[in-house]
């Protein structure tokens, strides 16, 4: 599957809109990539609509889930 250069550009666009419209978003995800990633680890995800319901997930972190991360991780430097 080809990425497209033009929706690439796009995109990284977004994520500099969204990074400087919550900044304190990114400190958090940079705060847990550097302290939380393990294997065991649990992420919780809740999502609380305008109407006040609420969806709420979870999932435990494998050894191949972080190893995941990690690759993503790199490539973003």
């Amino acid at each position: 599957m080809a990425m497209n250069p033009m929706m690439l550009m796009k995109l990284r666009e977004r994520l500099q809109l969204f990074q400087s419209q919550h900044p304190k978003f990114q400190m958090f995800l940079s705060a847990v990539g550097q302290q939380a990633i393990e294997t065991g680890t649990i992420i919780e995800v809740k999502v609380t609509r305008p109407d006040g319901k609420e969806m709420v997930t979870n999932l435990r972190l494998t050894e191949d889930d972080v190893e995941s991360i990690r690759m993503v991780s790199e490539m973003q430097k």
